[in-house]
């Protein structure tokens, strides 16, 4: 038996439906319900369906929308702010890159120097996974 290449295969709705579904709920951060209620004039979806769509087809959703994100400059640096939550003290670390995007953000109660650095090592790692990958 010959195995489909489409990963729609065998849905009752077309994939156009099914992936404005997981469009929806991924980027707008809707909840199922209001996702069901948008695609309510183009048939009967459910919030289940929805939710099963968006276990089954997320995860190549996003890979696909990581692919699109513009990559991070090649010059970066932390930057340290002193932030109060709740009237407590804390320490926001965020590195950012040549262009002022923000990379990644780190907040502790404590000022901690060496897990700032293990911080800022981990997502030099991502980064250049990322880069190798694409």
């Amino acid at each position: 038996m010959k195995t489909p290449s489409a990963p729609h295969f065998r849905h009752r709705f077309p994939a156009e439906i099914i992936s404005h579904a997981v469009w929806l709920y991924h980027v707008f951060s809707l909840s199922l319900r209001d996702v069901e209620l948008i695609l309510a004039e183009r048939g009967v979806v459910s919030y289940e369906t929805v939710r099963r769509w968006c276990k089954k087809f997320g995860a190549s959703f996003a890979d696909r929308l990581r692919g699109r994100r513009p990559r991070p400059g090649d010059k970066w640096h932390m930057d340290e702010v002193f932030i109060r939550i709740q009237g407590v003290q804390h320490y926001l670390w965020r590195a950012v890159d040549q262009l002022g995007a923000v990379l990644d953000i780190l907040v502790q109660s404590r000022r901690d120097a060496n897990a700032a650095k293990r911080f800022f090592k981990r997502l030099l790692k991502v980064c250049n996974m990322c880069r190798e990958c694409s």
